[in-house]
């Protein structure tokens, strides 16, 4: 049937449609992933530049596994073996496989999200640090009140390019059968035989993605220095 159709016909009637849930997935994935890797990420930066030298080797060890392993890996890992590894203590977990996803894809990007943010609070000057703290500020007050309010707009294009990749990158979890947008875009490949167009649509849906996250991190970065946010 989908053979007979034309090219608009085709796309129209079947491939947006589909997409469209796929891609519904896809952004769900990159949210909700990309708002707990921004939170995990700032608490494993903030580990990372800690006095107690536990917590900053911690912080060092997580950042060096989660970077130095593929993501593909991590993913199978937390979908097939995390669940058993647990049986063997008769601790009973469930993992489906959006669950599976988020959890991979946020410990993944919470990983280079804090070198964006230890890199982005080590280059706000000393004197400052030494001006708050002269003023009776603690060291936890100087870094909530002074530093990290501060580095917000220093770290918006890093932290935009990470979830751009992270948008990418969710099209992974289609070797876990998650119907995110390459998951649906190959099975419809498969089952009508025409991998040219369903591609072509998939390539569009993940370049509006980016292009929208890069629209919103320039608005806000200018609403920031009307704000006085530099």
């Amino acid at each position: 049937m989908g053979s007979e159709l034309s090219f608009w016909a085709f796309s129209q009637t079947i491939i947006i449609p589909r997409l469209a849930e796929g891609i519904l997935v896809t952004l769900k994935l990159t949210l909700i992933s990309g708002v707990c890797g921004l939170i995990l990420g700032m608490i494993l930066a903030l580990l990372r530049i800690s006095r107690i030298k536990v917590l900053s080797w911690f912080s060092l060890l997580y950042i060096t596994l989660f970077r130095g392993t593929p993501l593909l890996l991590q993913i199978l890992f937390i979908y097939f073996a995390l669940p058993t590894i647990f049986e063997v203590y008769n601790i009973n977990m469930v993992l489906d496989s959006f669950s599976a996803g988020i959890l991979a894809l946020s410990l993944n990007s919470a990983a280079y999200l804090a070198e964006i943010f230890r890199a982005g609070i080590l280059s706000i000057p000393k004197g400052q640090t030494e001006a708050a703290r002269a003023l009776g500020l603690s060291r936890h007050q100087t870094m909530y009140k002074i530093i990290i309010p501060q580095t917000y707009r220093r770290i918006i294009p890093p932290v935009v390019n990470e979830l751009s990749a992270l948008t990418k990158e969710t099209s992974l979890v289609s070797v876990i059968s998650l119907s995110e947008l390459l998951y649906v875009t190959q099975r419809i490949g498969s089952k009508y035989l025409r991998v040219w167009e369903v591609y072509i649509w998939a390539a569009l849906g993940y370049l509006i993605i980016v292009i929208a996250l890069s629209i919103f991190a320039s608005r806000l970065e200018k609403r920031l220095e009307l704000k006085g946010g530099v």
